[in-house]
Order: C-alpha cells, then structure tokens, then sequence
C-alpha cells in the first residue's frame, strides 16, 4: 500500500481518506460546536496529531480502570489502526461536523460503552468494578486527550488562537456531550485535574501498562510507515512531562526525536498531498449554510 494510502488508513480507517462519516461533514444544517478556524479546528487539524494519539494512549493506561477496558474489550493488539481510526472519527466527527452528526456519533460510541463492563485492581490494591460511563473513567480519558492534543501541538504546531486556554474551553464541550460532570476551561485546570488522580491514588503502573507500552513502542507496522512510527513514539516520550514518564518507566531518546520529528510531519504532510480534508468537507457545509442564509434565498 502506498505511503499516502496507510497514513490516510491510520487517521481516517479509509485508504483515500473520506469514509462516509468523513464525507457527511459536509451535511447537516447547523455549523456545529466549534468554531470554524478556531482552537479546536486549529489543534485537530494539524499533523501533529500524529504524535498526541501514542502520548494520549500512554497516559491513559495508567489508570488500571482505563486499562481494564482497553485490556478487555479493545482490538488494539488484532488491529491497532483499526483502534486509533475509532478515536480519531469522535474528534473529527466532533470538532468539524454538525451537532446533528455529532450526536448521532456519541450515541454510537454509546451503544458500544453500554457493553463494556468488567473489573480492576484499583491504584490503592482494592478490587473495583468497572462500566465504560463511570464518571471518574470517563473524565481520565478526556483529560487525557486534551492534555496530548494540546501538548503536541505546542511542539510541533503553530499558533493556537486564543491560546492554550481557549483549546482546553472549546473541548470541554465535547467533554460535557462524552457526560464528563466538570471538564477543565484553563490549561492550568487541566494540569491540576490530571494531577488530582494521581495525588488521590488512581494511577499506577503493572503488567498491563507495560504491555501496553511494549505494543505501543513497537506495533506490526513495516517498511517507512515503522520507521516513522519509532519517530513518532520517541517524540510522544519526549514530549511527556517528567512524572508521567517515570510512571510510564520511560526514559527521552538520546537523539534530537523533537526535530527529527518536524522531519516525519513534513515528509507525512508532502505524502497526503493536497486531497480533500475534514475541514474542506466542513467548510462545505457552512458556506452552503451561509448561501441558504442570503437574503431572498
């Protein structure tokens, strides 16, 4: 498979990069949730994206009732694309598509949460159960997310407009429609809520989590697409605040990962081309609302 077509099959599920739900973000009759061009389309539109989706998943194994579920229900291990295009379509679905589209995405992912259930050995040694829309699981994850999505755009993306502060205060709403009770609106809400888990003792770091890095660090991929992927993981490791990475048992590459990372993104940008993108699919959307809202139309 060209490069193009696997780079489009990781980020979209698709090998040319417009699945269906890609292709109705230029449906609907609402502008949805986000801005157009603000900090949300801004942070999820850019490739540094690459990097968050393997620093968000680091961070969220450990919490051993995160674990539990990836560990239990997910693909990750059979069809690890397959896995990462799943959390990808929520973002994009949920940053450029209309509120209609947007909810008829979280009442899917709701349909597969209703089944995940299960039980885990909590941070303090206590045996917990565990559903996919525990308040406290729910509310890691979405922290987690942020906090990578903000984190590698501000090593390898531009300007976000109106700061981190307005990235983190434009996804709280997607936080409230996932039933997150009280989602960070400040960067340094952000930080202090993910710190709160762990002061409180819910993380922690077992055989899971070191399963789970194992596979993350080097999954079935070959030729050029594994040789950026190792890239890519050294550089979500190095762009990992200190705790976390001792948590994760991780230590930084000794190689320059930040810049040879810029090198990966741009090599990964002239591969994709110029093809059609969400937000090219979403713009279509609001400019034809824009011309149903013309006068005499």
């Amino acid at each position: 498979m060209p490069l193009r077509a696997k780079l489009l099959t990781a980020l979209a599920g698709d090998p040319d990069g417009t699945p269906a739900w890609v292709r109705e973000l230029a449906e609907g009759d609402d502008t949805g949730y986000f801005a157009e061009d603000g900090a949300a389309w801004t942070v999820h539109g850019g490739l540094a994206t690459m990097v968050a989706g393997i620093r968000a998943l680091l961070i969220q194994a450990l919490h051993p009732g995160a674990m539990a579920g990836v560990h239990d229900w997910s693909r990750f291990r059979e069809d690890p694309l397959g896995r990462l295009s799943g959390t990808v379509r929520w973002i994009i679905v949920a940053t450029y598509g209309s509120k209609t589209q947007t909810h008829a995405e979280v009442a899917r992912i709701g349909r597969f949460h209703s089944r995940v259930e299960g039980d885990y050995t909590g941070g303090d040694g206590s045996a917990r159960n565990y559903t996919a829309r525990d308040g406290d699981l729910v509310t890691w994850v979405h922290l987690v997310f942020a906090d990578a999505f903000l984190g590698a755009h501000e090593t390898w993306g531009g300007p976000i407009p109106g700061g981190a502060d307005a990235y983190v205060a434009e996804w709280a709403t997607a936080g409230t429609l996932m039933r997150v009770a009280a989602p960070p609106r400040t960067a340094a809400e952000l930080r202090a809520q993910m710190q709160a888990f762990a002061d409180r003792g819910e993380l922690r770091r077992d055989e899971r989590v070191d399963e789970v890095v194992r596979f993350l660090r080097q999954p079935p991929f070959t030729g050029m697409m594994a040789v950026a992927y190792r890239v890519l993981f050294a550089a979500a490791v190095a762009s990992l605040p200190t705790k976390w990475r001792r948590m994760l048992g991780l230590r930084r590459s000794i190689f320059p990962v930040v810049t040879l990372t810029r090198v990966v993104l741009a090599v990964s940008a002239r591969a994709l081309g110029s093809g059609p993108r969400a937000q090219d699919f979403a713009r279509q959307r609001l400019r034809r609302l824009e011309r149903d809202a013309q006068p005499g139309r």
